[in-house]
Formats: C-alpha cells, structure tokens, sequence
C-alpha cells in the first residue's frame, strides 16, 4: 500500500486514492515494521450504528480499491448470514496505511450474544473506535462493549456517525457517553477522549460540529495515530503470540489468527503450543501472513504488534498461545464471561428425517458441535445420558439462532429444544440471570409494554421522554422473562419499537413466569393439508401451513385460541356431493399462514415441544408425538 493522500474529492461514492502502478516486491521485506509505525484498533458499536459502513468508507479513502472495481456494500461482512441480517457476527481484519503507518482494523460485533467475539478481539488492540448513532446514543450492547475496554485500560475515540439523520441528536448523544463512561468507572484519563462527527455512508467527517467543514475521512486517520499508542511489546523478548481465533483452510489446513505480544515470529520457525491446560508441543510454522487490506500476504517475520496468520499449528485452541520452541513463556489463557442460556440439539426421529438432510446421525452432529465449542469461546457442549442429544451453552437467543442456521445451511437436520437459563446456587439459594432490557417505543404503547414486562418480573428503573414522541424504558428483567417476549412486543408496538438487552448479574429466583399461554394445533395424522380442512378448522386458532403441505402426526400446525393444545385433522378432504364449487373458492377464502422465522420458532414453543430444522425447512413439533405419550409426560412433570 502507498502513502494516503486525501482530498475533499475523495469521498465513498467516488473514492480515488494515489496507488502505486507496479506491483510490490516483499523481496526485501524488513524482518519486522517499525512498531511506532503501526496502530491496532478495534472499531465497537451497537448493531446498526454503522460501524462496517464506516470500514467501507476508510478502505475506500485508503486505496485499497480500483477506481472502477465493483464492490459489494459492507465487505467486512463476510458471512452470508451477516449480510442477510444486516448484523456483524465474526470479528473481521484489515488493514490501511496513512502516511507510513499501518493501521490494523478489527471489525467487531455489536451484539452482546456473540461476546466471546469481542472479548477476544479486545486482547488484539491497543484502543478502540467507539461509534454510536447520533439519534439513538449508547445503547445496551455499546455498554457491554465499553465496560470490556475500560477493564483492558484501552484508549477510547468516540465517533458520532449518522450526523445527517433528522433525528440526530449528538449534544444529547455525547452527554449520555459520558454519563456511561462515569457510571462504568472511567478514570479522568480515559474520559478525555477526543471526539469526531462523522456521516459513514459519505466517507464525511469533521471535529468541530458548528465551526468546521466537513472534510475526508483524514481527520479520523489522523486522530488514530495521534491518540492510540503503538505497541509496547519488546521484540527482543521471549516470543509470545495470543491465538484469538482458528480458521480452517481447505489448502493450509487449521489457521491461528493471533498477535504478537513479544518477540519476533519468522516464518518455517519451531515453535512451542501452549494450551489452556498447561501443556506443551512442538510445532513448526509452514506459512506466516499479515493483512493489507482485506487480503493476507505472505511475510518473513512479525514483530510485537503484528496481526498475523499462522499456518501450520495443527492443535492450537482459541485463547491458548504460541512461544519460544526451547524457552517458552506461555501467557495467561484468554477466558470469557460463562453461558447464560442452554439448548438441547438432538437427532431428528421424526417421520420426516433423512429426507433433507445430508447429516444427520448423532455421531455427525456431535462432531459438530464440537468442533464449534473449539472454534467459540462462548459456546459451551456437553454429552448427556442419551447418545442422541447433546446440551449447548451460550450467550442468549440470537446467538443460538445464528448456530442453528449455520449448521442448516451445511446440512445439518436435527431437533432442538427450548431455551433453558443456566441458574447458580450461591449461600443456599438458586439464582438466575437478570438483563438490562433497552426499550425504545412511541409513548403510546408505554402501558402494554409495562403491563407485559411486569409479569414477567420485569422492574423499570428509568424512563426518558423524548422530543420525537417516542419514550426510552429501561428494565432489569429476568433473562427466562425475555424467552418468547420479542415477537409480543414487535406485535404490541406495531413493529415500531426497538427493544435491546445485555446479561447484567445474577439475581434472585424470580418464581414462576409464564411463557405461552396459548396452545398449540397439532396433527392428528400424516398427509398433505387441504384447503377444505384448513378452512373448517380457521376458527380455531392461526395457522403456520398452507395447501399442499406435508405434515405428520404430532407435528405443530398453529397456535390454539384456548389454552389447551388441539388435535385435529388438517389433512381432511370434502364429501363429492352433487353440487359443483367454482374451481380455486375454497383456497381463496384460506388466510395465508404465519411466517414463522428460526428465532420466532425458537421463542414460540414449549418445554414439551420441539424446532425440527432441516436445509429445507423448519417445523414445530411436540415431544412425544403420541397423544398419550404426551399425557403421560405431562403427568410426570405435574407428579415431579
């Protein structure tokens, strides 16, 4: 990469940067960059503040595309799923050069269930971008991430994005981030942070709100080499390198992500794996990169500071370090707040398994899981009594979810139940998790929201009025109060409510909270529904089928009106008779079903009930598919 040189011009939308015409030559690569020649940040933010957009600009303003390469929107987002969701869920690098220095970029989530991503990738840097939207200020997970970087003494920049936004409110917006910072203990120090305005989309950014122009992204470069410190390790000490994250590659084999605390790495070194347990072995490094831009490339050596890929550390585990092959110093193992929340995957035994599926035996499920526990920090697995079921651990709902559809989209059919809290007995009494729940809403629907979260224990601590008519709710709830509570309040605030939450402490048992209180439909036997039968049975509740779908005995159709769950039959056809229908009468006076998405599923069912998933589809089903099966366990459950 060339020297940066920016110009008012040089914007996102017609980003044109100086590059070198010839290729470069690593031939005479240094064995280390200077490191005062070198800054590693990591941008923070909650989800949908911009944060990946923001990257866009920088890499756009840095060069690192051709004037007339086509990119796609939100390249730090590599996942499918990230894109589909708008969110960042794995912990992202790259890396631009300004004006002879580099500057690593770490792409963080903004969700507090995917925690394990950004505690590790907080161990990689040596301060923080923290971007907040200028209309909504800091928000539950900004909290979560800001408490993580003050307790690693990291060097906040605070940037107020979506400056262009009606709604923007950056006076209010910077009081409340210091209000935050106050309240998680910031010393003076760390709470004279420097403070840029910026609009991502249009790679604009300016220091001064009302007496200053609005320039390039420059101001930004310049503020992070100003005000993040180089790194400090010392290159002539024992060699340390933290793994932050294992990759697999189909040509490399397993890749280690990590960075150089001290020391030098070359590249065919020996070196010594040292694992969360204490023990040691030897390994040799086939292949060493570092990142420039979204690419790696090769290098002969790292120096303290370096972000870089390792190949050829078959065996190395997330949190666990690399060091000296004859006199290894091994650092301490990077360890993550504990799971909350519980899942049980299981094989599907339903009538419908292997019809899908390209895997779908329990031992090919428990490799899998496995292996993600492996490459996750905060994902948690254990056995259980039967060979078939396995017992997740992990942060909160999204975070399962994203699991879920992953291992969906490879192949993967299973079954898995509802989400369970993890509890705690402490001096002799059963404590639960409790969140801090966000709630942004128009005033209007103030009364139900409170009404709903009240019983399920939810306590409000603070309300905020705003100009716009809308009001900001926060409540310490439990987290078994939050399961299922989503797709409710999107209904009882008419999809204008924003409703965020993070993992707080653990609290007093709350007793009993209800989750569902309706029943369910459910097949009375296998076949295709009709839309007579449909139609017959509307009144009794909503429907998740339509006409011309296959269901089972035991499946789940829809949500019962009543408490109770319904046995029916969906699949009935009409009598012939002698009168003769218009052709299509009866499917047109069928409602169409409730789209059911994999996290309304999941928030949907019962502890009875199961979430089949396949690649092709997702069905709800009972437990024991047998009515009598199904009364004798909940006879069991009533007697235990």
């Amino acid at each position: 990469m060339g020297t940066i040189h920016l110009s008012n011009a040089n914007l996102r939308g017609h980003a044109v940067a100086t590059r070198r015409s010839a290729p470069q030559d690593h031939s005479n690569r240094c064995p280390a960059m200077k490191q005062t020649d070198l800054r590693d940040i990591a941008i923070v933010a909650h989800v949908d503040h911009g944060k990946t957009t923001l990257v866009d600009s920088m890499l756009w303003q840095s060069g690192i595309f051709r004037d007339n390469e086509e990119v796609q929107e939100r390249v730090m987002d590599t996942m499918d799923l990230e894109r589909e969701k708008g969110i960042t869920i794995m912990a992202n690098n790259t890396a631009v050069r300004y004006e002879g220095t580099k500057i690593n970029i770490v792409d963080t989530p903004g969700h507090a269930d995917f925690g394990g991503e950004v505690e590790r990738t907080l161990r990689m840097v040596d301060g923080i971008m923290l971007l907040v939207d200028a209309a909504e200020g800091p928000l539950p997970q900004t909290r979560f991430v800001v408490q993580k970087a003050l307790e690693l003494d990291l060097p906040p920049i605070v940037v107020l994005n979506k400056i262009d936004r009606k709604d923007a409110r950056p006076e209010e917006s910077l009081d409340e981030i210091y209000d935050l910072f106050i309240d998680l203990g910031a010393d003076m120090e760390q709470l004279e942070f420097p403070v840029l305005y910026t609009v991502a989309t249009e790679g604009r950014c300016k220091t001064d709100l009302d007496n200053e122009e609005w320039s390039t992204l420059r101001p930004l470069f310049e503020t992070m080499i100003d005000e993040i410190p180089p790194p400090t390790g010392d290159p002539d000490g024992t060699l340390q390198v933290l793994v932050t994250s294992v990759q697999r590659d189909d040509y490399l084999g397993p890749v280690a992500i990590g960075r150089v605390e001290q020391g030098v790495l070359q590249d065919r070194q020996d070196v010594t794996l040292c694992h969360r347990d204490g023990s040691t072995e030897q390994a040799e490094v086939t292949a060493l990169f570092e990142y420039e831009g979204l690419q790696r490339e090769e290098t002969d050596a790292a120096g303290p500071g370096q972000i870089v890929a390792i190949a050829g550390v078959e065996g190395i585990g997330l949190g666990e370090s690399i060091s000296h092959p004859e006199h290894p110093e091994p650092m301490t193992p990077l360890d993550v707040d504990p799971p909350t929340m519980s899942m049980e995957f299981r094989i599907n035994d339903g009538p419908f398994s292997g019809q899908e599926g390209e895997f779908v035996t329990s031992r090919q499920l428990r490799d899998r899981l496995f292996d993600e526990a492996r490459n996750n920090l905060a994902i948690r697995v254990e056995e259980t009594d039967s060979a078939n079921v396995m017992r997740v651990y992990g942060r909160g709902e999204l975070q399962m979810a994203i699991l879920i559809e992953q291992m969906r989209r490879e192949g993967y059919e299973f079954c898995v139940g509802m989400p369970q809290v993890i509890t705690k007995e402490i001096d002799g009494e059963t404590r639960e998790p409790y969140e801090t729940a966000e709630i942004d809403i128009p005033e209007e629907y103030m009364g139900v929201v409170m009404e709903r979260l009240g019983e399920r224990k939810g306590q409000m601590e603070h309300m905020v009025h705003q100009d716009s008519g809308r009001v900001r709710l926060t409540f310490r709830v439990p987290s078994r109060g939050l399961i299922g509570y989503r797709s409710k309040f999107l209904t009882d605030t008419k999809g204008t409510g924003l409703l965020t939450h993070r993992f707080e402490e653990f609290g007093a048992w709350a007793g009993e909270i209800p989750h569902r209180t309706s029943g369910a439909l459910v097949a009375d036997r296998e076949g295709e529904t009709t839309p007579y039968g449909l139609m017959e049975l509307q009144d009794r509740g909503d429907f998740f089928v339509a006409p011309g779908d296959a269901v089972y005995k035991g499946m789940i159709v829809g949500e019962n009106n009543k408490p109770q769950d319904l046995d029916l039959n969906v699949t009935k056809e009409k009598q012939l008779t002698n009168m003769r229908a218009a052709a299509g009468t009866e499917l047109e006076h069928v409602p169409p079903p409730r789209e059911m998405s994999l996290e309304d599923a999941i928030e949907f069912i019962r502890e009875d009930e199961l979430v089949e998933v396949t690649p092709e589809a997702y069905r709800l089903r009972k437990r024991h598919r047998k009515p009598k099966a199904r009364r004798r366990a909940q006879e069991e459950r009533a007697a235990g």
